[in-house]
């Protein structure tokens, strides 16, 4: 896989709040091809974090493409207002309810690539049944809820299933990995066959004027 085919989704979840406008600004300019953001419901994972106005607000601050990853129960209740916000993707967890199937058509009926990830837990055979239907297989390379985790090798087999089986069947959707990839286990994530890479402190704990080279050795 060159470097050219690889995606940097840097996770706002990382970023300062307080300068949402410039961190945008900043990531876009370093060379973010997407923008990755978690929305967490405090019961399917243990913390919460923002709705679909942040979600628009980041949306009226730059044209990335905004990859909205929904860490909650019943997604279904809310898939429109993320589409209206300005979502690119919206990725569902196979978890998360008992009908993915309805949801992810439901999120290609608004517009939007649908996505669809499967906890460190959850065995890959979760997708399946679903190739096909979604744009995106996201594999979580920790358990979901908080930013700073450290990377489970073990998912990446994950990662080659889910790309043997993309070849197999001749799809053409994203796979993302996304918990604890920095510049050490990127590499890894690539060589598994990951196109899609999300980052978080990897790139935003240090100086906006470190973004580029960053998010250069991700891709790298």
């Amino acid at each position: 896989m060159k470097p050219t085919d690889i995606k940097i989704a840097p996770s706002l979840l990382a970023s300062d709040w307080t300068q949402l406008g410039a961190e945008v600004a900043a990531l876009a300019q370093a060379g973010a091809d997407c923008l990755h953001l978690d929305v967490m419901d405090g019961h399917f994972v243990p913390n919460i974090s923002f709705g679909p106005q942040f979600v628009a607000a980041v949306h009226s601050q730059t044209d990335l493409n905004l990859d909205v990853h929904l860490m909650i129960y019943n997604p279904d209740l809310y898939l429109e207002a993320f589409a209206e916000a300005g979502a690119t993707y919206i990725t569902i967890h196979a978890e998360a309810g008992p009908h993915a199937h309805r949801s992810l058509r439901k999120i290609r009926d608004l517009g939007c690539r649908a996505g669809l990830a499967v906890n460190p837990g959850t065995p890959v055979q979760a997708f399946e049944p679903l190739l096909g239907e979604f744009d995106l297989g996201l594999i979580m390379t920790v358990n979901p809820g908080f930013g700073g985790q450290a990377f489970l090798p073990s998912c990446l087999t994950k990662v080659e299933t889910l790309r043997d089986w993309r070849q197999a069947e001749g799809l053409d959707f994203d796979i993302e990995v996304d918990g604890g990839v920095d510049q050490k286990t990127a590499p890894n994530c690539r060589d598994a066959g990951a196109n899609m890479l999300v980052a978080g402190s990897a790139i935003l704990n240090s100086p906006p004027e470190d973004y580029p080279a960053l998010i250069a050795q991700l891709r790298a």
